[in-house]
């Protein structure tokens, strides 16, 4: 799950360059107003300012492959203040104070508001990082100038800590959001566990009841019936393990297994009736193949959320779902996709707007029965749902 406000993939390549953008024009303006003032005096300590604010800057961009954001938050804080404490008493150094360094420090206290999980070293951070901003000025002004650019400054780390913990909300909200989508995918599996482990216990107790009754008068098909009861009750048993930690809710209407093919034609035809081509193809030994009725049920909810997807995000494209087997060696899997063409006409919000969990449920419930799902953009300008999902072993004599 990602921390992250939702945003499109387009939205985020835009802010990041325009705020690449806008620190490199801070550091041609910190490269060029000594030149242009001939105020090249200050020395390496004015050098080591400026090489300052472009490790600030990268800091804040870099990805986080070796200091943690903890670690840069501390260093940029620390040697920010430090340098400050060192040009103290080599003014005038008018242009001692780094632009970049600064918007630097800001992108860095918004970061930290916001990322740092730990709250008190959110907040030490984030104290210390404030403080290196709210003292640059005294590096090379004094007097009423400083104290006026000083707090000047201090609103503006406000802002800046406002903005993080802001965002810390927005991503702690989500966060509670996509943990509800997964307990509620769980309660809905856990309902059809329920009612489909009760389908298989009638089962063996038919079973079992017919073995007793022809134990004597033909026991040459009390085998076939006892086979019946170990299969049924392996399956069962392996429907119980998916329930451990599962709690189940009683307003749910009871499941029908078996009628996989059935529902998905009529999901279909009732996604088609909305003026959009819609077709289900499924491969001839797919109607041989056994699923458990978990399995069966997660397959209609893929197939579900996937047309729901295009529906709302691609209004009007031809859309197929599709149904194979997939082979590898002696495994074989039940393999759903659904897959839709590039829309005619793309719309600037969705149908429902964006921000949306149903990717997240839907890979809780595959996984939950042991499968994979896999989404992505296909070539040209659609989109592809796949999963993957186990079969239960043939009937003996079965063709399948």
């Amino acid at each position: 799950m990602e921390p992250d406000t939702p945003l499109t993939p387009a939205v985020r390549r835009l802010l990041t360059c325009l705020l690449v953008a806008g620190l490199t024009l801070l550091l041609l303006v910190d490269i060029a107003r000594p030149v242009l003032a001939g105020t090249l005096d200050g020395g390496l300590l004015q050098l080591l300012t400026l090489c300052f604010g472009i490790l600030t800057a990268l800091a804040l961009f870099l990805p986080f492959q070796g200091p943690g954001p903890e670690v840069r938050a501390a260093i940029a804080a620390l040697g920010s203040l430090a340098l400050t404490a060192a040009l103290l008493d080599r003014a005038p150094l008018e242009f001692s104070w780094g632009l970049l360094e600064n918007a630097a420090l800001m992108g860095l206290l918004v970061r930290t508001a916001r990322r740092i999980p730990r709250p008190a070293a959110a907040v030490v951070l984030s104290a210390a990082l404030s403080a290196a901003v709210i003292v640059l000025p005294l590096r090379g002004i004094t007097g009423y100038d400083a104290l006026s650019l000083s707090f000047l400054l201090t609103f503006m780390v406000g802002g800046a800590v406002g903005l993080g913990c802001y965002l810390r909300l927005l991503d702690a909200r989500r966060a509670r959001a996509v943990t509800q989508v997964r307990h509620n995918e769980r309660m809905e599996l856990a309902r059809d566990l329920h009612d489909f482990v009760a389908h298989h216990v009638t089962g063996i107790i038919v079973h079992a009841n017919a073995a007793l009754i022809i134990q004597e008068s033909q026991a040459d098909q009390v085998r076939p019936l006892l086979e019946g009861i170990s299969r049924a009750g392996s399956e069962t048993l392996d429907s119980m393990r998916r329930l451990v930690r599962v709690l189940r809710e009683e307003d749910h209407p009871a499941a029908r297994p078996g009628e996989i093919l059935t529902e998905l034609e009529r999901l279909v035809s009732a996604f088609s009736d909305q003026d959009v081509a819609a077709r289900l193809d499924a491969a001839p030994e797919v109607r041989g193949a056994r699923l458990a009725p978990e399995v069966e049920t997660s397959v209609h909810r893929v197939v579900q959320e996937a047309l729901t997807n295009v529906r709302r995000h691609a209004p009007g494209a031809d859309t197929a779902v599709h149904l194979d087997l997939d082979r590898h060696g002696e495994d074989r899997r039940l393999r759903v996709q659904v897959r839709n063409a590039a829309p005619s006409a793309r719309s600037a919000v969705p149908t429902g707007g964006r921000g949306g969990f149903g990717l997240v449920g839907l890979h809780e419930r595959v996984a939950a029965v042991e499968g994979t799902l896999t989404t992505g953009r296909t070539p040209d300008g659609g989109w592809s749902v796949t999963a993957l999902f186990p079969l239960l072993l043939p009937v003996e004599g079965s063709s399948s």
